[in-house]
């Protein structure tokens, strides 16, 4: 289990291990302590079940972030059900006690729960003897001031302030104590190794790869089944290609050890096989659009920087999907309502209404797909255009939980401002015939306190990497026009 990572003032033998890693800090005598983690109050806020990620390692609350909490609590808001929960899980925690509580409270619920280590509140007021620059009244000054009375309590232990405040988090370092970010929901440590769906080839494959291959052709697809040392790192659904000599572009339809099973794919770059009028402009658009055309992957998540063609590509996909092959009775739309820059307010209509601002991205591309029907002239474009904003329907996600959908093309744009929590949530409502489709730029996080590491659409990239009916692309090049590819890259 994961907790935060130790901080840069430890200098032991273990110091540049990863944070999850277990690492105790040790006395003159050698004799193990383990730390205090004292929780700021936007760490029970952003994840509740904290309290329990510390494993072997005790946890203080001030009684300042038991007040914020309390203040917090109320509200429909993302926060303020994480500080309820907060709440329920220390009244579960703290009910189990019958004596006094200032010796601490086993913090382990089962067997099974990691966290070994006790729970201290603040009972007693605590000698903070904080500079005289720093204000007593700020909640955030008193915590600190918490921190600072405990280490001059217990100089033989670490005690480690957890805040995603990083103004906070330098005021503490600037006083001397360790203060540390909350990793416990980072996915990855560095975003470069995020699963790309994508593998190229090294030029040997075919020569280490070749002896004892089989090859065949079925419904128009050739297959290989190829044995060695590489096979081990492929994955199911990855995409795998060789552009030299003969080109190659293929997916792993099954792995086993150092056996796995390639199969080549449909050339969505041909006009014949355009979709609803889109073709494919380069490789990974190519390999996006044999994802989203494949019945038997429910589960698709495309990443990319803006203009890479992620919400064109889905949404002709969708319409060829519900219109034509009528795989899906209806498409749904969602996005997270974060603005980007300041709140124009309560907007005025239905649901539907108030979610068409958030919704310019779905009349773009929409506008393009439309010109594509050039032979029923005017007339015929509007009678398509009013079938297709029939069959397609935008919802907000406030209203999603408790729902199912039954053979739906759900599309969730702008997913990298989800918390893995909100995505469990909205994948969860796909029933049976439902495909889910995720769309985001991990560059582009509007939410506070999430990150690239952190996000919910790095979270479920990482998590289905490999399931036999999911799959992920991220797509590398720009095709919206020369003006925003440069500005990508130079702004």
């Amino acid at each position: 289990m994961l907790k935060p990572s130790d901080s840069s003032e430890n200098t032991d033998e273990n110091a540049g291990q990863a944070p999850m890693n277990k690492r105790k800090s040790r006395t003159e005598s050698g004799k193990s302590l383990t730390k205090l983690f004292v929780l700021d109050t936007n760490v029970l806020m952003h994840d509740p079940t904290s309290l329990f990620r510390f494993e072997e390692h005790d946890v203080f609350l001030p009684i300042m972030t038991l007040e914020e909490l309390d203040g917090n609590k109320k509200g429909l808001s993302e926060v303020a059900r994480n500080a309820r929960q907060a709440s329920r899980y220390l009244d579960e925690i703290v009910s189990r006690v019958a004596g006094k509580i200032e010796a601490g409270i086993e913090l382990k619920r089962h067997d099974a729960d990691p966290a070994s280590g006790k729970l201290f509140l603040q009972t007693q007021a605590l000698d903070s003897a904080l500079p005289a620059s720093l204000a007593m009244g700020k909640a955030d000054n008193h915590i600190i001031g918490v921190v600072m009375a405990l280490q001059r309590q217990q100089p033989q232990r670490q005690v480690i302030l957890v805040s995603k405040d990083i103004n906070m988090r330098i005021k503490a370092r600037a006083l001397g104590l360790a203060a540390e970010d909350y990793f416990n929901d980072k996915v990855l440590e560095d975003i470069d190794l995020l699963y790309t769906g994508v593998r190229e080839l090294p030029p040997d494959f075919w020569d280490l790869h070749a002896k004892d291959m089989e090859s065949w052709k079925q419904e128009g697809r050739t297959y290989y089944r190829v044995k060695g040392p590489q096979c081990q790192n492929l994955l199911v659904n990855e995409f795998v290609y060789q552009e030299s000599g003969h080109p190659l572009y293929a997916i792993v339809r099954e792995q086993a050890g150092r056996t796995a099973l390639l199969e080549t794919i449909k050339d969505y770059s041909h006009q014949k096989n355009n979709v609803w009028g889109v073709t494919a402009r380069n490789r990974e658009q190519n390999f996006a659009l044999n994802l989203l055309m494949n019945p038997e992957v429910d589960f698709i998540t495309l990443l990319g920087q803006a203009g890479t063609g992620k919400t064109l590509l889905t949404l002709a996909a969708g319409l060829m999907q519900t219109l034509e092959s009528k795989i899906f009775s209806e498409i749904i739309i969602t996005r997270v309502t974060v603005p980007v820059g300041e709140d124009i307010g309560f907007l005025p209509g239905t649901e539907e209404e108030k979610m068409n601002p958030w919704m310019g991205a779905l009349e773009d591309n929409l506008e393009v797909l439309n010109k594509s029907d050039d032979e029923g002239g005017e007339w015929g474009r509007a009678a398509t255009r009013d079938l297709i904003r029939s069959r397609i329907k935008v919802k907000s996600l406030n209203f999603m939980r408790g729902r199912t959908f039954l053979n739906k093309y759900l599309i969730i744009d702008e997913a990298q401002n989800l918390t893995p929590k909100q995505m469990k949530t909205l994948i969860t409502r796909a029933g049976p015939g439902t495909k889910v489709v995720c769309l985001g730029n991990i560059a582009q996080i509007d939410t506070p306190y999430l990150t690239e590491g952190s996000s919910g659409l790095t979270y479920v990239v990482d998590r289905f990497k490999g399931w036999a009916h999911g799959g992920h692309v991220t797509l590398q090049r720009g095709e919206r026009s020369r003006l925003a590819d440069h500005a990508a890259e130079v702004l």
